[in-house]
């Protein structure tokens, strides 16, 4: 995109009254936002339900002004912009009506990887939900996908942190401008997040700071990924709206069950009553259900030493299925005597050995 282009699409983000849809069809209509802002009111309000409220501040002087200064701070800080017809656009965002027009990143992102899930949740995070929320991590490690989440307090930053511990690719999404970082107490994560991924933003650097913002900016967070993950959430929060946004993307979302009488599980607990999420159990339910395929490999020649590459746990569990042949998850982790997230992770590095292989209906079996 020039620089002369890039003015006029900032100009036209900024306008009062016109929202991203309405953009994109001003946009498509007149060919280029600079044509937008050329065109002569008569034939913009042709356009269908383009009223002249609409468009009452387009061809305001200074909104070209504003983007020229908003185009000098992208400059300076070295910011890149993501425009949503050209190639370096989220793909899975071009599919969403309400997408920004215009994206704003820092960071290291490289979007090529399209395994791609959204975690969010409540900012008031039990320790149980960190924990699940670590292990759902690092047992999809091995997948290889990019982690999407808020940046905020509780849920997000601990899937951030966790993706970054994994080695992951891991993005931020903020609720203003690259120019400040909300909470400022996360401030000590920016370099680990940028080294390892990166911030997304549509919102300028002169925005002012409204909690409505983090509203808007979840239809990213959720636009982004092809699943949301709600760890936990209490009966009302944001995390249930972007599960509502992801819904309407027609995108999966999963959710964490917990106790009816757990406050942070109520969110959760409502989304899967309400068949507005999958139940998530265990981490081996994602890529189960949006059917991930790990790298096919050589026929390996683990058999004649099979004792040599599992631990003791491993081969308890190896034995059980042995002796029983095919069991579900619960099953193995009763009869096994360990809790279930440890089975799941543990069947995952057993299936990467070539010792077991998951079956339909979450049973697993040795090969």
């Amino acid at each position: 995109m020039s620089e002369q282009d890039l003015i006029y699409t900032l100009a036209l983000q900024n306008v009062p009254n016109i929202g991203d849809i309405i953009a994109k069809r001003l946009i498509n209509h007149c060919g280029s936002a600079e044509a937008v802002l050329k065109e002569k009111p008569s034939n913009l309000l042709k356009i269908d339900s383009i009223g002249s409220i609409t468009i009452k501040h387009l061809h305001e002087p200074s909104r070209l002004l504003e983007a020229e200064n908003e185009l000098r701070f992208i400059r300076e800080n070295n910011i890149k912009t993501l425009y949503f017809e050209a190639n370096n656009y989220p793909k899975k965002l071009k599919h969403c009506i309400d997408g920004p027009i215009l994206l704003f990143q820092s960071g290291n992102i490289s979007l090529e990887n399209q395994r791609i899930i959204s975690i969010v949740g409540t900012r008031k995070i039990t320790t149980a939900g960190i924990a699940f929320c670590q292990n759902l991590v690092e047992t999809l490690a091995v997948y290889n996908p990019i982690i999407v989440s808020g940046f905020a307090y509780g849920t997000d930053i601990t899937a951030h942190k966790a993706a970054i511990k994994n080695e992951l690719q891991t993005i931020g999404c903020l609720a203003h401008g690259l120019n400040t970082i909300y909470p400022k107490v996360h401030k000590k994560y920016m370099v680990d997040v940028e080294n390892n991924g990166g911030f997304l933003t549509d919102f300028w650097s002169t925005a002012k700071f409204d909690r409505n913002n983090f509203l808007k900016r979840n239809r990213v967070i959720a636009g982004l990924s092809e699943a949301t993950i709600v760890i936990e959430s209490a009966e009302k929060g944001g995390s249930l709206v972007t599960a509502d946004i992801a819904n309407s993307y027609n995108r999966d979302v999963f959710a964490v069950p917990g106790r009816t009488t757990d406050s942070q599980s109520v969110g959760c607990n409502n989304l899967i009553k309400q068949q507005k999420a999958h139940l998530l159990s265990t981490a081996l339910d994602v890529p189960y259900i949006l059917n991930w395929q790990l790298e096919e490999k050589a026929p390996p020649t683990i058999q004649k030493q099979l004792f040599v590459e599992l631990n003791t746990e491993e081969k308890s569990i190896y034995n059980f299925l042995r002796d029983n042949n095919k069991e579900q998850l619960d099953t193995i982790a009763i009869n096994c005597n360990l809790p279930v997230f440890k089975v799941s992770s543990l069947l995952l590095n057993m299936e990467l050995k070539g010792v077991v292989r998951p079956l339909p209906g979450k049973l697993f079996e040795v090969i």
